[in-house]
């Protein structure tokens, strides 16, 4: 017989899985990860309906209890009750990966606090499938989720990532992809290679790569390829990056919002030294 050989305690703590579930296809599901909902006493969810139906293809009754961005400070503590009492739970989101621009590091702060075992059980996550398919440098990278809504502080974000060197990925929606596009151009300049992948693992799963430029002139072109959720994954800026160029591409996103183009570049230019040339190339 292993281990010390004496009985866990009768109030011994549950434990929190966090559970990658699938982004499309539904394939993607692990047995490890069916075996854990089927277990667990509840299902913390992000939304009870999107995962009740995905439970139900799999035969899995567990109660589900609804963990989103509005209630999870106010739930966590509960939660934590549970778990401390010995029950064990699982954490779903949507689609993919918990906690990857979704719900859920509160709950997982406040169980690590308090002692409760966190245990990861991995799959699909799309930020991650994004960059293995983008053909860009995947050594190192940062993640950005989503860019702000408003054009103004998309800009504003974007210029402060001007001189990242590492790979960037950038969830983002169809309802302001050709948008973003068009930021990311302006900031980043028109010429730097990027990918992007629109509804992977589902039917239409589509990766385009090409410069910004030619991507949002793709999209602007083709209703078609601005449907579904996209992963847009961008090259870093260069080591030797002019520390003059990311400062006028910075002052140029800022410009723009307020200032046709031509003019923003010729101010940019003037006010920070760098080539109106690469800020704007009309």
């Amino acid at each position: 017989m292993s281990g010390s050989g004496k009985p866990p305690p009768q109030n011994a703590a549950g434990v929190l899985h966090v559970v990658a579930t699938p982004i499309g296809n539904l394939g993607d599901l692990s047995p490890r990860a069916q075996e854990v909902l089927r277990s667990v006493d509840a299902i913390c969810a992000e939304d009870t309906r999107r995962s009740g139906q995905l439970l139900a293809h799999f035969g899995i009754q567990r109660p589900l209890l609804a963990l989103h961005e509005h209630n999870e400070a106010a739930l966590a503590e509960r939660i934590v009750g549970r778990l401390q009492a010995g029950q064990s739970l699982a954490l779903v989101s949507d689609a993919g990966t918990p906690l990857v621009s979704d719900p859920g590091y509160r709950l997982v702060r406040a169980a690590r606090a308090a002692g409760v075992r966190v245990s990861p059980v991995p799959g699909p996550c799309a930020a991650i499938a994004g960059l293995s398919v983008a053909g860009l440098a995947s050594d190192r990278f940062v993640f950005e989720g989503f860019l702000p809504a408003k054009g103004a502080a998309r800009r504003d974000r974007l210029a402060a990532l001007a001189g990242e060197v590492r790979t960037l990925v950038f969830y983002e929606s169809s309802h302001r992809i050709v948008e973003s596009l068009a930021d990311l151009a302006a900031v980043f300049g028109e010429a730097r290679p990027a990918a992007l992948a629109r509804e992977l693992t589902k039917l239409f799963e589509t990766v385009l790569d090409g410069t910004l430029a030619s991507l949002h002139a793709q999209l602007s072109q083709d209703a078609d390829q601005r449907r579904g959720e996209f992963v847009l994954v961008v090259q870093g800026a260069p080591e030797d990056t002019n520390a003059r160029l990311v400062e006028g591409r910075r002052v140029y996103a800022l410009l723009a919002g307020q200032l046709p183009p031509s003019h923003a570049a010729r101010l940019a230019a003037e006010i920070t030294g760098a080539s109106r040339k690469d800020l704007y190339g009309g």
